[in-house]
C-alpha cells in the first residue's frame, strides 16, 4: 500500500514575546516546542529542534566552500566591531571619497541608532563619528524601535554643494520605503525630506551622479512576496511538493513551511522571513525545477512573477524631494547563480562606459555574490558578466552589496561586506573588505590594492 505524502499540522499560541508550538505529523508523531522570542537566534534554535525531530532543512546550512585555484586579492579593512553602539557591523557598505578622506555608512537594521558613519584618512584606520539618525531622531514617517524598525542600505552622494543620503526604512504600515536626507557634510547633521521618495516594497537605493544630474536606482523587493504565498499554495495543493522538490529533506521542509504559513502571516515582517527561511533555502537549491514546475502547474504565475526582482532607475528632481519622469527597468535576475534576487546596485563610469555592480542570491547564504554588468548608456541596456565577480571563499562568506570609490592612489576600488566563516544572517556581524578594480574591453578584473595587509582591524 502506498504511504500518503508527509504532512504536518502546526498549532501556535503566543505568550507575550514567546510562542508555544505543537507540531503533529500525519503519522501521529506529535512534538511541542517553545520559542522564547522573535530574535534570529531563537528561530535558529527552534529550527534546529524541528530538523532533528522531523528531518527538514535548517535555515542556516553552510556547505564547505572549496578553495579557489588562487586566493582573491581582497583586503579586510574592518573585521571586528569598533563601537558598542554599532550592533551588526558594516553590512551594505557605501564608501564615498571626499576632500577630507573616505566616509563610510552602513546598514543598522533595528538598532536604536540608525546608520553608523565612519571616517578614514588612510583606508587603514576607521573612526566612528556618529550616526545619520541617532536614537530618538529617526524620521517621523519611519518605524523605530527594536524588532520594529529596519534601516537598510544608506548611500551618500555629493550633489552640488551638499550631500544627499538615500536609504531604506519601514513606514508606519511596515512597508519598505526609500527616503532621502541632506547635509552640508558627510558627518551631518542630516535633515530628512520628511516623507519617503518611494514606497510599496522597495529597497537598496543608489544615487548616481556620474552624468551630473542625480538619478536614483533601486530594487523592487518582490523576493519578500513569494515565500509565504508559495507555502500557502503548497498547503492548498500538497501534491505539488513532489514536483517542485527532488529530495526528501526539501519535501519535508516544504510540507512543514506550508503548515506553519498561517502563523507566519500574523507575525512581523522579519519573523515571517525567519519562519520561511528553510523554504527559501530549499527553493534555491532546486531553483530551475521550482520555477518550471510552478509554471507548468498553472497555479503559480503570480509567485513566479514575484521571483523576479527588477532594478529600476529614475531621475531625481533638482531639490531631491521627488522623482521626475518614468522609471526604467535596467536589470533583473536571469542567471542561475542569482537565484531569486539581485539587489544593491551601484553604478560607476570607467573607461567611457557604465558599470553596474550588484549582489545576487540569498544574503544569508554562501551562494551570495557580487556580479557586474556594463552598458554604453546609464539606463542600459546592460550586459552581465555570466559569472560572479566575487563569490565566497573559505575565509569570507557571502560577499555582497558593493560600492566603488577611488583608493589612495586614485584608482577605483570595490568596497563590500562579508561574513566570517560559519556565520551569516540578519543582525549578524558583517566585515568591511576592499579590492582593486581594472576595467577593460573584456570586462572587470580584480587587482591588488595598495592598502597593506596589516590594515585589518582585529
Amino acid at each position: 500500500m502506498t504511504r500518503p505524502p508527509l504532512a504536518f499540522e502546526v498549532a501556535a499560541v503566543a505568550n507575550g514575546e514567546a510562542t508555544d508550538f505543537t507540531v503533529t505529523r500525519n503519522d501521529g508523531d506529535e512534538r511541542r516546542y517553545h520559542l522564547p522570542g522573535g530574535d534570529p537566534l531563537h528561530y535558529e534554535l527552534f529550527y534546529e529542534e524541528i530538523a532533528r525531530d522531523f528531518g527538514i532543512r535548517r535555515p542556516r546550512q553552510f556547505d564547505e566552500v572549496a578553495p579557489a585555484p588562487a586566493e582573491p586579492p581582497w583586503r579586510p579593512l574592518i573585521t571586528a566591531n569598533l563601537s558598542p553602539r554599532i550592533l551588526a557591523g558594516y553590512g551594505d557598505p557605501a564608501v564615498l571619497k571626499a576632500d577630507d578622506g573616505h566616509w563610510l555608512v552602513a546598514t543598522s537594521n533595528d538598532a536604536p541608532d540608525a546608520f553608523p558613519i565612519l571616517h578614514s584618512t588612510d583606508l587603514e584606520h576607521w573612526q566612528p563619528v556618529g550616526f545619520v539618525f541617532e536614537a530618538g531622531r529617526t524620521p517621523g514617517w519611519a518605524a523605530a524601535g527594536t524588532q520594529v524598525a529596519d534601516y537598510w542600505a544608506p548611500e551618500m552622494a555629493r550633489v552640488g554643494n551638499e550631500y544627499w543620503l538615500s536609504y531604506t526604512a519601514r513606514d508606519s504600515d511596515n512597508i519598505l520605503s526609500i527616503g532621502l536626507a541632506k547635509s552640508p557634510h558627510p558627518a551631518g547633521p542630516w535633515i530628512d525630506n520628511g516623507a519617503p521618495l518611494l514606497g510599496d516594497s522597495v529597497i537598496d537605493s543608489h544615487i548616481s551622479t556620474v552624468d551630473g544630474a542625480p538619478v536614483l536606482f533601486w530594487k523592487r523587493d518582490t523576493n519578500s512576496h513569494w515565500p509565504r504565498p508559495l507555502a500557502g499554495l503548497l498547503r492548498d495543493h500538497p501534491q505539488l511538493i513532489d514536483s517542485l522538490f527532488d529530495n526528501e529533506q526539501d519535501r519535508r521542509t516544504a510540507a512543514f513551511c506550508a503548515a506553519v504559513q498561517p502563523w507566519a502571516n500574523t507575525r512581523r515582517p522579519m519573523e515571517r522571513f525567519f519562519l520561511m527561511q528553510p523554504l527559501i533555502r530549499a527553493a534555491l537549491a532546486n531553483w530551475s525545477a521550482v520555477r518550471d514546475a510552478l509554471r507548468d502547474s498553472g497555479l503559480g504565475a503570480t509567485i513566479v512573477a514575484s521571483m523576479s526582482t527588477p532594478i529600476l532607475a529614475q531621475r531625481l528632481a533638482p531639490d531631491g524631494a521627488s522623482l521626475v519622469g518614468e522609471p526604467t527597468v535596467v536589470l533583473a535576475n536571469d542567471l542561475d547563480w542569482e537565484g531569486h534576487l539581485i539587489e544593491g546596485p551601484w553604478v560607476t563610469k570607467q573607461a567611457g562606459r557604465y558599470w553596474l555592480f550588484y549582489a545576487g542570491n540569498d544574503f544569508t547564504s554562501p551562494s551570495y555574490g557580487i556580479g557586474v554588468a556594463v552598458s554604453d548608456r546609464l539606463l542600459g541596456p546592460y550586459v552581465k558578466q555570466p559569472e560572479p565577480l566575487l563569490r565566497s571563499t573559505p575565509a569570507w562568506l557571502a560577499p555582497g552589496h558593493a560600492s566603488v570609490a577611488p583608493g589612495l592612489d586614485g584608482r577605483p576600488q570595490l568596497f563590500f561586506h562579508a561574513f566570517h566563516p560559519g556565520t551569516g544572517g540578519y543582525n549578524e556581524f558583517r566585515a568591511l573588505l576592499t579590492v582593486g578594480l581594472e576595467f577593460g574591453d573584456d570586462g572587470v578584473t580584480l587587482r591588488d590594492t595598495i592598502t597593506p595587509s596589516h590594515a585589518a582591524r582585529a
